[in-house]
């Protein structure tokens, strides 16, 4: 598994594979990770994300971008780049910056790159106040598969 081990849906799905035997998890890094901690929201936040980063076989630093958005979305890029399926846990809504989820997924289509989307409400912009899709919440569809 390929992720960068954002807060919400990369961990919980990076704390899903790390546990089935065999399992790799490879962390593609915007930046460095204490500079990468420095934009997650709690101390536990981070503690969660150190924890991680030292079970990864692989911990990849790309290189230093011109904006924080920039290197989130080399990120995105190099996950895209290097994964068969891309698993999008995601409510369908436009993203939250460049790199997100939203602009990522619209690029895999674009590329006719398998998807699998699990629609999963997101925060409201700028709260900790959570979304909910209603009936579609947890929903699963596949796409060019």
């Amino acid at each position: 598994m390929l992720s960068s081990l954002a807060e919400g849906a990369d961990r919980l799905a990076a704390r899903r594979v790390l546990v089935r035997a065999g399992s790799r998890l490879v962390v593609p890094l915007p930046m460095s990770p204490d500079d990468y901690a420095a934009d997650f929201g709690t101390a536990e936040s981070k503690k969660e994300f150190f924890e991680l980063l030292a079970w990864a076989d692989a911990v990849i630093e790309l290189p230093p971008a011109g904006s924080r958005e920039a290197a989130y979305e080399a990120a995105g890029l190099y996950i895209l780049e290097h994964s068969e399926i891309l698993i999008a846990i995601w409510d369908g809504e436009a993203s939250q910056g460049r790199g997100g989820t939203g602009a990522m997924v619209a690029l895999a289509r674009k590329r006719d790159m398998p998807i699998a989307w699990v629609r999963a409400g997101n925060r409201k912009p700028g709260t900790l106040e959570p979304t909910t899709l209603g009936e579609d919440q947890g929903r699963l569809t596949f796409e060019n598969l």
